[in-house]
C-alpha cells in the first residue's frame, strides 16, 4: 500500500532588506562619474516635464526656490566675506551671498559672460578603459535582457587586470539589493562564459589558472597545446616554483618538450585587463574630474564638486501651478480631471524625488571625497606617493558616517584633479600591513613597493632574486610579507620574474 505524503506548515520570523524606488535611484546616480550624470539628467528632463532646468536670465536669478542646496559643489569658506563686486547695480544679485563659494554656478558663468570672461572646461585624457572596450563587445552579442543585465554587472566587477576575485554568490546578492534582479549563480556563471570569449583571451577569469587555460584554449589543437594545457592544469604550482623534474615526472615528458611548452607559456599574460590597456593606449578619451582638490601654499587643502555643465534643477512653475489647481477643485472633479491630477502628481514626485536624489548624491560625494583627504591630507600637499597612508573602505565609511556600499560606490570611475595630476578614487585606498602584532602602526603597500623595486635594484644580475628570496630579504627589513605578495606587487612595477632579469 503506498505511504500518504505529509506536508507540514511552519512558522519562521525571515529578515529581509528591501529598497525603495528613492533610494535605488540615489544608488544609481551615485554610481555615475560626471560625464555620464549630466546624459542622466538630459535624459530626465526630455522625459518629464516637471522637471526643468533654472532659468539663468535676469528676471529669474533671484528666484531658484527648487534649486538643489550646495549645487554649486564648493563647500562654503570662511575667507572672501565680502564680496567686492557687489556695489554695482549689475552685480547686486551676487552681493545677496555670504561669498563666492556660495554663489551658485550658474549665476557665476553669467556674471563671467557679462564680463567678456569665458570658462573652459579643461579636458584630461587617459587610456581608454577595457571596461568600455568590454561593453563595446557585449553590445555585438544577442542576449535576452536578463542576461546582458547580468553580463554588464560582471564587466563592472572585474579587477583593473580583467580577473572576476568577486565570488558569484555574492555578485547575485548586491544584484538583489541594488538592481532588483534575481540571478543564480548558474546564471551569472552562463554570462561570465559569454565575457570569457571576449577578447582579450583570460578576461574574466577567477584565478591564474583560468586566466592561462582561456589563453592556451584558443590556439590552435597541436602536441604541444597539450603538454601546456597539462602543465597549468596538473602542475601549476610546481611550474612556477620552476620544479621542473617534479613536472616532467609527473608528465611523463621529455626536457625538450617541457622547454618548448614553457617557451610557449611565459608569453601567456596573467594579467589581460592591463594589456588591453596597452594595446589600445595610443587612442584617448575624454576625461573630466568629478572633484577639484585645490593645495594654497600654506598647505590648506579645499574640496569642491566640479559641477561645470552640470544644470541646476527645478519643479517646472507651470506643472505645480496646474497641480495648486487641480487640488483646490479636487472635489468637483470629472474622471478625467481626476486622471489628469493623478498624472500631474506623478510628475510632479518624480521630478522632486529626481531633484532630491541629486542633492543627496552631492552630499554623500562631498562627505566621502573630504574624508579620502582627511586621511591622506600628506598626499595632497606634498605629492608623494610614499606618504599616503594605509587606508581601506572601512576608514572613509567610519569617518564620513556612511556605509560602507556607498563609499565603494563613490570611489568607483571617479577621479579628482589635484596640485599633481588627475587621479582615480580608488588610487587613494592602500592597503596595510603590520610589522608585528605588537605595532599599531601600519606600513602603506607604496612604502613596501619602493622597498621591492630597491631590492630589485641592487641585486646581482648575474643570480637575480627569486620572488621567495625578495620576501625573505624584505622581512629582514622589517616589511612581513608573504612570497604571494611579493609576487603581486612585483607584477604591479612591471619587474619579470629572476629568469627574465638574469643578464
Amino acid at each position: 500500500m503506498p505511504q500518504k505524503s505529509s506536508q507540514i506548515q511552519t512558522q519562521a520570523l525571515q529578515q529581509t532588506q528591501t529598497l525603495s524606488p528613492q533610494q535605488i535611484l540615489v544608488v544609481k546616480l551615485l554610481e555615475l562619474p560626471k560625464q555620464e550624470l549630466e546624459e542622466r539628467i538630459q535624459t530626465e528632463i526630455l522625459d518629464n516635464p516637471a522637471l526643468e532646468t533654472v532659468d539663468k536670465s535676469a528676471d529669474d536669478a533671484g528666484n531658484g526656490d527648487y534649486e538643489p542646496e550646495g549645487y554649486g559643489g564648493s563647500e562654503p569658506t570662511e575667507e572672501n566675506n565680502e564680496n567686492p563686486s557687489a556695489g554695482s547695480d549689475e552685480d547686486l544679485s551676487l552681493g545677496d551671498y555670504p561669498s563666492e563659494d556660495d554663489i551658485p554656478d550658474y549665476k557665476l558663468q553669467e556674471h563671467n559672460r557679462s564680463r567678456g570672461e569665458t570658462m573652459e572646461e579643461i579636458p584630461f585624457s587617459d587610456t581608454v578603459s577595457f571596461y568600455d572596450e568590454l561593453k563595446d563587445q557585449l553590445a555585438m552579442q544577442n542576449l535576452p535582457d536578463k542576461a546582458r543585465s547580468m553580463a554588464e554587472y560582471l564587466i563592472g566587477s572585474l579587477d583593473d587586470d580583467g580577473l572576476l576575485r568577486k565570488p558569484l554568490s555574492t555578485i547575485a546578492e548586491e544584484m538583489a539589493i541594488y538592481q532588483g534582479i534575481d540571478a543564480t549563480e548558474d546564471e551569472l556563471r552562463h554570462s561570465l562564459a559569454v565575457i570569457q570569449g571576449f577578447d582579450p583571451a583570460g578576461i574574466g577569469a577567477r584565478s591564474l589558472q583560468e586566466c592561462l587555460l582561456l589563453q592556451i584554449r584558443r590556439k590552435p589543437d597541436s602536441p604541444l597545446k597539450k603538454v601546456e594545457l597539462n602543465i597549468v592544469e596538473k602542475c601549476l604550482e610546481d611550474f612556477t616554483r620552476k620544479n621542473k623534474d617534479k613536472v616532467m615526472q609527473r608528465l611523463g615528458i621529455s626536457e625538450e618538450t617541457y622547454a618548448k611548452a614553457v617557451s610557449e607559456l611565459v608569453k601567456l599574460n596573467p594579467r589581460p585587463g592591463s594589456s588591453l590597456g596597452e594595446a589600445i593606449g595610443k587612442n584617448f578619451q575624454q576625461i573630466v574630474p568629478d572633484f577639484i582638490v585645490e593645495t594654497q601654499e600654506d598647505g590648506t587643502v579645499t574640496v569642491s564638486l566640479n559641477n561645470w555643465n552640470v544644470p541646476a534643477l527645478r519643479l517646472s512653475r507651470e506643472f505645480s501651478q496646474m497641480l495648486d489647481e487641480q487640488v483646490r477643485n479636487k472635489e468637483n472633479q470629472s474622471k478625467s480631471a481626476n486622471d489628469a491630477f493623478l498624472f500631474l502628481k506623478q510628475k510632479v514626485d518624480a521630478a522632486q524625488g529626481f531633484i532630491n536624489a541629486i542633492k543627496q548624491r552631492q552630499h554623500t560625494l562631498m562627505v566621502t571625497m573630504n574624508a579620502i583627504v582627511k586621511i591622506q591630507k600628506a598626499f595632497f600637499q606634498t605629492g608623494d606617493e610614499s606618504s599616503l597612508k594605509p587606508m581601506i573602505l572601512k576608514d572613509v565609511a567610519e569617518l564620513a558616517k556612511l556605509d560602507i556600499s556607498t563609499v565603494s560606490r563613490v570611489s568607483n570611475s571617479k577621479y579628482a584633479q589635484t596640485n599633481f595630476g588627475l587621479f582615480p578614487l580608488k588610487f587613494f585606498f592602500i592597503t596595510g600591513f603590520k610589522r608585528n602584532e605588537a605595532d599599531d602602526e601600519k606600513l602603506s603597500s607604496y612604502e613596501i613597493k619602493r622597498i621591492l623595486q630597491e631590492c630589485v635594484d641592487e641585486e646581482d644580475k648575474t643570480a637575480p632574486l627569486t620572488d621567495d628570496e625578495l620576501a625573505a630579504s624584505l622581512q629582514e627589513k622589517g616589511y612581513p610579507v608573504a612570497r604571494r605578495t611579493v609576487a603581486k606587487y612585483r607584477l604591479q612595477l612591471n619587474i619579470p620574474i629572476a629568469r627574465l632579469r638574469r643578464n
